[in-house]
């Protein structure tokens, strides 16, 4: 491919992502229409004013201006270069000679134009990088890492390139819950060709490398799926051994290698370390990102951000996060990220008890675009098919309407996906939601003999949502009295794993849904344990960390009514039918008509208790 044709590709596929028409971006430029459509078809190579302009217009972040090819400089202004008296129209292209691209700044990796890996300036693999980064930050993963690939063959002989390749290969997604092996054994092989090595470039390469690795060795989430000898945990060490060599090394480091060893380590965490440990993590990637204006890194940052302020309980932190992201996706002018935003947009809305506003995207828009993507293989199709589930998951679960989605197609996707530990939760509590109660118990008790009764879990991370799940599921199956004795041997571990996050909300997916205070559902195990009492401390802690939430709080109150109803305080006793008075009536306002129905019958209970 030419240099034009390069160029021709690029602001190609910008304008069309911005959805405007030639003669719109002719416009917005103040160049000819013919005069763009010989660039776009490669037959003319644009000056830096032109490639400035329609960098800022598709806000392109330095991209197209970064594809001309080097040449010598000349000053060049900076405002619009129309010809006075000629309303911005242009015959040809504007004064020749590129300005250089900031130092920092191509696309979506934060590198310099004029850094490139060594051995290879002016190659065909600093052609194929930069082509793969303008698909990966248009979302299109599958054809950057077409990309990245042909980069990596091309760079055969030199050790660096190929270590660079790999890196950019790393950064697309992983199907959840499966380790990509393939990739795996190029990280080992450049990480092999890199020991030893203290040159600066070789350091950061084996910094950012080996974070990969960490993360990537986390994605199993079984023994199904992990690689043997090196199962999720042992990424742990070397996920924090990393951090500390890069801060070893700080300043020295450049920023983009921060941000991506900060990202990786982070994820390579999620499963293990604290949540308020990863917050500092993420905060610390947003200021590194907002210096290195990086917008592939500024996107990591400020949803991880958003995730690590919701596990803490910080919702409108995360709220305004959210809002930021938007900014960020809008600036984009890419599918995916419209997608990961309207996927954050939904996530609050079921939070706040919107149900319309969550369903008009989760049954709607969401499922077309992961539809399109996954056909036209942009993305790894269980990365958007599972977020979709999840979200369609839990607004029935929330409106009372499993029975829909059991029905479903969609009931087969949770099925197909029991590898995955939450969905071997969820099949449990949707066949309790459905009235399937014994085959609900055998599904939690199948589930607990395959993971050493509860106690094969990750101590944070997928493990906490798994264990919220199980909780309701057995808390369903308590109040209906069905097989409870089975089920108490299995509930301490669960317990003692949601009794560790106390202030924390429990968030699901990364991120699909946010399934209420983990304290929630520590009360829920107290209440199937027979401890009233426990049950009632963990509940009040839990309402303060759902207090702004109408959903959460309706399910609180029953929760209360129900554990009130069995203290032995008459006094503690008789506040219970108020609280599920007051549950029933803001369920019916919300359309919740599981809990509805749940406090009618409640209700309907003798004053003593049932």
């Amino acid at each position: 491919m030419t240099p034009e044709e390069e160029f021709a590709e690029a602001l190609r596929v910008r304008r069309k992502a911005a959805g405007l028409s030639l003669g719109e971006l002719s416009r917005l430029v103040n160049y000819s229409k013919s005069y763009l459509s010989r660039v776009e078809n490669g037959t003319r190579m644009p000056g830096p004013a032109l490639a400035r302009e329609c960098d800022t217009v598709l806000h392109a972040e330095g991209e197209l201006l970064g594809l001309l090819p080097d040449r010598p400089t000349r000053p060049v202004s900076a405002g619009p270069l129309a010809r006075p008296g000629r309303r911005g129209r242009r015959r040809g292209p504007g004064p020749s000679g590129a300005a250089p691209a900031p130092s920092g700044t191509s696309g979506t990796s934060g590198t310099s134009r004029t850094a490139r890996t060594p051995g290879t300036s002016g190659s065909e693999f600093d052609q194929l990088i930069r082509r793969g980064d303008a698909r990966h930050l248009l979302g299109d993963m599958y054809e950057a890492g077409r990309l990245y690939l042909a980069a990596y063959r091309a760079a055969e002989g030199d050790d660096l390139a190929r270590a660079h390749a790999v890196v950019r290969c790393a950064r697309r997604w992983s199907d959840p819950g499966q380790v990509d092996r393939e990739l795996l054994a190029r990280i080992d092989e450049c990480l092999k060709t890199l020991a030893g090595r203290e040159d600066l470039p070789a350091v950061e390469l084996r910094l950012r490398l080996t974070a990969h690795r960490a993360k990537k060795l986390t994605m199993g989430v079984g023994d199904d799926t992990a690689v043997a000898g090196a199962e999720p945990g042992t990424s742990v060490d070397r996920a924090r051994g990393v951090l500390r060599e890069l801060r070893d090394r700080l300043p020295g480091i450049g920023a983009e290698t921060h941000c991506e060893v900060l990202t990786e380590c982070r994820w390579a965490l999620y499963d293990f370390a604290p949540a308020a440990e990863l917050l500092a993590l993420s905060a610390e990637l947003r200021d590194v990102a907002v210096r290195s204006r990086s917008m592939y890194f500024i996107g990591e940052a400020l949803v991880a951000l958003a995730i690590d302020q919701l596990r803490v309980g910080r919702v409108t932190a995360a709220d305004a996060t959210v809002r930021r992201h938007r900014e960020h996706a809008v600036h984009r002018h890419s599918t995916l990220a419209h997608w990961q935003q309207g996927t954050l947009d939904a996530l609050m809305n079921l939070w706040q008890g919107e149900f319309a506003a969550a369903e008009e995207w989760i049954i709607g828009e969401s499922r077309t675009i992961a539809e399109t993507m996954e056909r036209d293989l942009a993305v790894p199709a269980d990365t958007l098919s599972q977020t979709c589930l999840g979200q369609a998951y839990w607004l029935r679960h929330e409106q009372g309407r499993m029975a829909e989605l059991f029905d479903s197609p969609l009931m087969a996707g949770v099925r197909r996906r029991d590898y995955f530990p939450v969905w071997r939760a969820g099949l449990a509590l949707a066949l309790c939601e459905t009235g399937r109660h014994d085959q609900a118990a055998d599904q939690v008790l199948a589930f607990a003999a395959d993971t050493g009764g509860f106690t094969r879990f990750p101590p944070s991370g997928w493990a906490l949502p798994t264990a919220a799940v199980l909780a309701e599921a057995c808390a369903e199956l308590a109040v209906r009295d069905v097989r409870v004795g089975e089920l108490l041997p299995y509930v301490p571990p669960l317990r003692a794993l949601l009794d560790a996050h106390p202030g924390e909300l429990v968030l699901a997916g990364w991120p699909t849904v946010l399934l209420g205070p983990a304290a929630r559902f520590s009360g829920l195990l107290a209440l199937v344990a027979g401890e009233p009492e426990t049950a009632l401390g963990h509940l009040r802690r839990a309402v303060r960390l759902a207090q702004h939430s109408p959903a959460q709080m309706t399910r609180l109150r029953l929760d209360e009514a129900r554990a009130r109803l069995r203290s032995d305080s008459a006094a503690v006793r008789a506040g219970a039918r108020g609280l599920a008075r007051t549950a029933l009536g803001t369920a019916e306002e919300l359309g919740m008509a599981a809990v509805a129905r749940d406090c009618r019958e409640f209700l309907r209970l003798p004053a003593t208790g049932p």
